[in-house]
């Protein structure tokens, strides 16, 4: 009699979940750094993708050598947003419509990629300033000060908001504690954004991650429009893509833009795509993609492709991510990061790096001290304190 084949465990509670999620995490990181690094005037925004896209094909492809059964690769084409645009961009060389989007120095600039082993993704995002020459480091003032410090402690803010209440620092056993809802979450985040002179970006939303999944069931939904509401709530043994967007001014509000769509994901819907090359495309992007998103320049018939992701998109067989933008010239910032919630506390899978606090200058502050106790609060998990009873009559001193 043939043996069962043994279920696996693809839960936190197997150690090789966290193992897979932070080697893509280490290269999601080391492969980031290095854009970061060629972020200077004159680099167009086509070519920073490209050069990240090849990083993350090239670092995967050193890692599980010879395991033919896990799948290693791009979880999130990395992408480039310049000041206003805060949809993800990662440019199609075949549209000729597409503008150059040669950098300029002092534009914000909104980085996002990811790798993925074995379906476990680990994107990350961060922003930072175009240098005025190579290899500058000049102190950060103004406006952008107050954007990047807003973003910073939104981000740090945050992280501490889905804690779930047993991991809370005090927390009693047995005691129960409701988690913040989300109306809260969203009332103290625009407070500190409020307190640089920025806003939460409208319906920015963070999703529970699984695998082969970076928009789960659950979400928390920051400045949701009306008619718009998260689900679900973190908790103990949950993976989570934190994502924080700010720009300046008091909107926050976006609009489509001009630009033709390049970013597109699988949505799961079945349909019988009449085309027979929307069905070779479709073919390709299920095998090489899986459902996570994916640059139309990847795919290897682009003639094909034009038409293929047309006819799937209009039946939400592919979803297509629209440039959203601001008001022109408006900066905007945004930060990723992933999250393991376990039973020690928050595992920092993949996150922006930190920011230099002491060559970004503000003349704001946040005073709040129900903001200033959050985030003085430690990530981990509270230590349970000793409360061994002593008997009558010991000395305190025993």
């Amino acid at each position: 009699m043939a043996e069962e084949k043994k279920e696996i465990d693809y839960t936190l509670a197997n150690p090789d979940t966290l193992t897979k999620y932070k080697t893509a995490a280490e290269i999601s990181n080391t492969v980031l750094s290095a854009i970061v690094g060629l972020v200077k005037e004159g680099a167009t925004v086509l070519s920073l993708c490209e050069e990240g896209d090849k990083l993350l094909e090239e670092e995967t492809s050193k890692v599980f050598k010879g395991k033919k059964d896990i799948k290693k690769g791009v979880s999130f084409p990395t992408t480039i947003s310049p000041d206003e645009i805060i949809t993800p961009l990662t440019p199609n060389p075949e549209d000729t419509t597409t503008p150059e989007w040669a950098l300029k120095a002092g534009q914000v600039v909104k980085i996002q990629l990811g790798a993925h082993i074995d379906g476990f993704a680990a994107v990350v995002g961060s922003t930072v300033v175009v240098p005025a020459s190579e290899g500058a480091e000049a102190e950060i003032t103004g406006e952008v000060a107050d954007l990047l410090l807003a973003t910073h402690y939104i981000n740090q803010a945050f992280l501490r908001l889905i804690l779930p209440p047993s991991l809370h620092p005090g927390a009693e056993e047995g005691k129960v504690v409701k988690p913040p809802t989300q109306t809260k979450i969203n009332s103290i985040l625009s407070s500190i954004a409020k307190t640089y002179g920025c806003s939460l970006v409208e319906n920015t939303t963070t999703y529970q991650f699984e695998r082969n999944e970076i928009e789960g069931k659950k979400k928390i939904i920051l400045a949701p429009s009306e008619g718009t509401k998260g689900e679900g709530h973190p908790e103990i043994g949950d993976v989570w893509g934190v994502e924080v967007a700010v720009a300046l001014g008091d909107s926050g509000k976006l609009k489509p833009s001009e630009y033709k769509p390049t970013l597109h994901r699988n949505t799961g819907v079945t349909f019988h795509l009449t085309r027979d090359t929307s069905r070779k495309v479709f073919n390709e992007v299920r095998t090489k993609f899986g459902s996570f998103p994916f640059s139309s320049r990847h795919l290897s018939d682009q003639k094909a492709a034009k038409f293929g992701i047309l006819e799937a998109t209009r039946h939400n067989v592919l979803r297509q991510y629209e440039i959203l933008v601001e008001k022109e010239g408006k900066m905007t910032s945004k930060d990723f990061s992933v999250v393991a919630i376990t039973k020690k506390g928050l595992s920092i899978i993949s996150a922006p790096p930190a920011i230099d606090l002491e060559k970004i200058k503000s003349d704001k502050k946040i005073t709040d001290e129900e903001i200033l106790k959050l985030l003085e609060m430690p990530i981990g998990a509270p230590k349970k304190a000793n409360k061994k009873k002593k008997k009558a009559g010991a000395s305190a001193d025993e």
